[in-house]
């Protein structure tokens, strides 16, 4: 707050509010703000716009994430803003205040608001709000090719004529629109608009409240008396600052304006734009009486009902996590890349290589070795780490593109309530099955403090990264008992600390709503694209570590570290039931979850692990502490005494854990 304040007074001292890609130089880059509800589609257009000129930082002072990027549009260089989520001009979550504050402090030279054709009715308020602030707006009428297929017409130029501003109706995931979208935002110019009026009562003490302002917001005097009658903190902080001795009389004013209509002010004012909105519908949007259930609406509705949705869901993690991300990518892939194009080919000749330039054995092992960073750390990254997070991440944009997140979100509220979290909690979760270092990070979307260390706490406990989950389901998939123990564990420890936490966190569960967008058949190009992105980032932060990771275990074991450390842990493995050469793969598990389970793959495929030992170890390496590049994204997100609490109560319960699994399995000889 104290930093949005500093931002304002350097604004207000300033003065500039230049509108228009024909403003003056000096007020900066040319600025385009996509703004609307979450799940409407700006973030299409904005990856449609900027292409792969992004770049992604926290907004200052806060833990929501801003997206901007370049585009060259009618020969002209814009920067594209992709604000976060925002239903209205008074805000409620800290995403909609980030929303407001960039609109406020970057002064854009257009602003699009995105709306669904489907839901425009609803969605048209806010629009109002914008043209009332006095902003450059162009709306985006998005996602029409499935409003035409449900038989909604809209009266695109009617509508524009109506609002006085651009209007362009958009199926943008299908670049319908986009060309009209860039020439509006070329040659933008204000019009005036006609806007229906409230009613003579709050018209007059708007206009009383706005004759009294004579600072300058970024918004219309209008905007800004209405969001003092509403009692909105950090504009009436702004007010404060701008107005200085008149302030006093002002805030005389609001109070006189706000007890008048204390009972029903609200209420009046929601029905008052409600009012407008169907004035300005009527004759542009029609729907016909009765139509037909498309077979998306069927899935839609059934993903999100617990009798049809749980089966799905369960289809859904058989066939794309075990079928396609566990036997395909971690079996056939890696089997292939693993044990045929490494093992049999380039680990020998790329052995000769270094043998032949290098004639010093202990340096030749610190890249073809046991631990080489070339025989091991090549072939764990690209050889079974690789193929993994590709079939994952192809899934996982799969189900993106389709629509099913937010019907996932909506299916698992109920659960997620009980331990802390709301549905929203469900992406970081997903994505965590990814790679946990970036689920870590996707937590800041969530709306409070308790939320996100529960999130983090159980991603880092009870969350397989992708690699991870690849290896472990190949390993147990030949022994099905073991698998489902597995499953069973992982699923009674993710649910009973969650609730534990939920309880001993102090804090409040927050109201969850979520927008849907429609359900599709993802777009190839869409998933190519998304997973190629992904999979750039995690190259790029995996293979260093991997490198790093192959250095120090070849430092461990030229100085006989690990032999140490297996006869110091040596206790701690026999009460879990393990070898003690399984305490390296433990090793390798704190410095990449995926060094783990590859550390496991290779002690199975010697015969050193029966099934129980096999099941116990794979619990409680699932369960054990983050790896490095996790902990430290905790820490830079929670601090360090968050990340120190975490890391120690996952050491302590994974072990714990193991020692009462390893008891009952030998107790009742299920394996």
């Amino acid at each position: 707050m104290t930093l949005f304040r500093s931002r304002l007074r350097r604004r207000l001292r300033k003065g500039c509010s230049c509108h228009g890609p024909l403003a003056d130089a000096s007020c900066g880059v040319r600025k385009v703000a996509l703004v609307g509800n979450p799940n409407v589609g700006k973030s299409v257009l904005f990856n449609a716009l900027t292409g792969t000129y992004a770049t992604v930082s926290n907004y200052p002072g806060t833990s929501v994430e801003v997206a901007r990027g370049a585009a060259i549009i009618g020969g002209v260089s814009f920067q594209i803003i992709d604000t976060p989520g925002m239903y209205s001009l008074l805000p409620i979550t800290e995403e909609e205040r980030v929303a407001r504050r960039i609109l406020l402090e970057d002064a854009p030279d257009a602003v699009i608001h995105v709306v669904d054709a489907r839901n425009l009715e609803r969605m048209l308020p806010m629009t109002v709000q914008l043209i009332e602030a006095g902003l450059p707006v162009i709306l985006v009428v998005n996602i029409m090719d499935e409003a035409e297929r449900l038989g909604i017409a809209i009266n695109i130029p009617l509508l524009g004529e109506r609002l006085g501003i651009p209007v362009v109706g958009a199926a943008v995931a299908r670049k319908r629109g986009l060309a009209e979208i860039q020439g509006k935002i070329s040659c933008y110019a204000k019009r005036e608009h006609s806007l229906p009026r409230y009613s003579a009562w709050l018209e007059n003490d708007i206009a009383e409240i706005a004759g009294l302002l004579r600072g300058k917001y970024g918004l219309s005097t209008k905007a800004v008396a209405l969001l003092l009658l509403q009692r909105d903190r950090e504009m009436g902080d702004l007010v404060r600052i701008a107005e200085g001795d008149g302030f006093a009389a002002l805030e005389a004013k609001i109070g006189e304006k706000i007890y008048a209509r204390r009972e029903s002010f609200h209420l009046d004012l929601s029905l008052e734009r409600r009012r407008i909105t169907e004035k300005i519908l009527e004759g542009v949007f029609r729907a016909p009486d009765e139509r037909k259930v498309t077979l998306g609406e069927k899935l839609s509705r059934w993903s999100v009902r617990p009798l049809t949705g749980v089966p799905l869901l369960c289809i859904v993690l058989y066939y794309g996590l075990y079928q396609f991300v566990g036997v395909f990518g971690a079996g056939t892939i890696v089997d292939f890349l693993e044990g045929t194009v490494f093992e049999k080919y380039f680990n020998p000749w790329i052995t000769e290589i270094v043998r032949g330039f290098i004639p010093w054995p202990v340096w030749q092992e610190l890249f073809t070795g046991e631990y080489g960073v070339i025989t091991l750390g090549l072939r764990y990254a690209l050889g079974i780490i690789l193929p993994i997070v590709a079939t994952f991440f192809l899934f996982f944009s799969v189900l993106e593109d389709s629509g099913y997140f937010p019907r996932l979100a909506l299916l698992v509220d109920r659960i997620f309530k009980r331990i802390g979290l709301t549905g929203r909690a469900v992406i970081p979760m997903v994505l965590g099955f990814g790679c946990d270092t970036m689920a870590t990070m996707v937590t800041r979307t969530l709306e409070t403090t308790r939320e996100r260390i529960i999130a983090t706490l159980l991603l880092a406990l009870a969350i397989p990264c992708s690699a991870q989950l690849g290896v472990i389901l190949a390993l147990l998939s030949q022994e099905p008992r073991a698998l489902l123990i597995w499953g069973f564990c992982l699923i009674l420890v993710f649910l009973l600390v969650g609730l534990l936490a939920a309880r001993v966190i102090p804090g409040e569960t927050p109201m969850f709503y979520m927008e849907l967008p429609p359900m599709r058949l993802p777009q190839l190009s869409n998933i190519l694209t998304k997973t190629y992105t992904r999979m750039q980032w995690y190259l790029l932060e995996i293979l260093p570590l991997f490198i790093l990771a192959s250095i120090l275990l070849w430092i461990g074991k030229i100085t006989y570290f690990f032999d140490k450390m297996a006869v110091w842990t040596a206790p701690v493995m026999a009460a879990i039931g393990l070898p003690q050469e399984t305490a390296v793969a433990f090793i390798f598990g704190f410095f990449r979850r995926d060094y783990g389970a590859a550390g496991l793959y290779d002690l199975q495929t010697k015969g050193l692990l029966n099934a129980r030992q096999l099941t116990v170890a794979a619990v409680t390496l699932t369960l054990f502490i983050p790896c490095i590049a996790q902990f430290l994204i905790i820490k830079k997100e929670r601090g360090l005494k968050v990340a120190m609490a975490i890391g120690i109560f996952v050491s302590f319960f994974a072990f714990g854990s193991g020692y009462a699994l390893n008891k009952i399995l030998a107790t009742t000889g299920l394996l």
